[in-house]
């Protein structure tokens, strides 16, 4: 049985104005390797029109065979102006408030600024393992909100198809751009920078919302990076 989880004990992340280093030890039948993801502090990634600066990161772990395995870390980037945004309703609240609140990650998934999401693999991972689970997340939220229709069907059958032939090895990456228009930008990295190259283009303004809640939503894939999050914008509006 799989589940999302997280394990702080055995993760560092460093967060300084310099950006988000992830230390992720692995003990693998007595070797330990140390995995190192970098997320830079400003990125402009492809389909963005601005740069975006880094909100958070954390590790996501799933829960194989009793034992949970870190598989991937997690950068959250924002335009600018999601700082004055947010700053109109939560200026003044602490870590803990803001890490508690769903309203807070709500302003965050469906505000009017662009957004981005990295997500660089630490152990070996296909497209169609990260696609279907997207995916599925997705059909999940939109059904739930009773507004699935034949354009979101179509919507994540073509994003099952970008990821159907991909393999990511650690240390590259999935780059996600969410724009305000309402589109999704898809673009892969086979050494984690982020180079002006769009794999695919996907026009569905549910999508967007629908990826960002993936990573910090109320039962996102990294209680890690949502906490990072929180932590980062407190600072940063007060």
């Amino acid at each position: 049985m799989n589940s999302d989880n997280n394990d702080g004990d055995n993760d560092r992340s460093i967060h300084s104005d310099n950006g988000s280093l992830i230390s992720h030890e692995n003990d693998n039948g007595g070797d330990s390797g140390v995995e190192t993801i970098m997320f830079p502090p400003h990125v402009k990634p492809p389909g963005a029109t601005n740069t975006l600066f880094l909100g958070g990161a954390g590790v996501r772990c799933v829960e194989i065979e009793s034992k949970l395995v870190k598989i991937s870390g997690i950068g959250v980037y924002l335009e600018d102006n999601a700082i004055q945004s947010l700053a109109a309703k939560w200026k003044g609240k602490g870590i803990e408030e803001l890490q508690d609140s769903e309203d807070f990650f709500k302003d965050i998934i469906n505000g009017p600024f662009e957004k981005f999401i990295q997500v660089t693999a630490i152990i070996p991972l296909t497209g169609t393992q990260f696609s279907q689970k997207v995916s599925a997340y997705c059909d999940r939220i939109w059904k739930a909100q009773g507004t699935y229709n034949h354009k979101d069907a179509k919507t994540i059958d073509k994003f099952n198809e970008v990821f159907k032939d991909q393999n990511f090895s650690p240390g590259s990456s999935i780059l996600l751009t969410i724009s305000n228009a309402g589109s999704l930008t898809i673009s892969f990295s086979k050494d984690g920078g982020i180079q002006d190259t769009m794999i695919s283009v996907i026009e569905n303004e549910k999508i967007g919302p629908a990826i960002i809640e993936t990573a910090i939503g109320k039962h996102g894939f990294s209680p890690e990076a949502k906490k990072s999050v929180a932590s980062r914008l407190s600072t940063i509006i007060n």
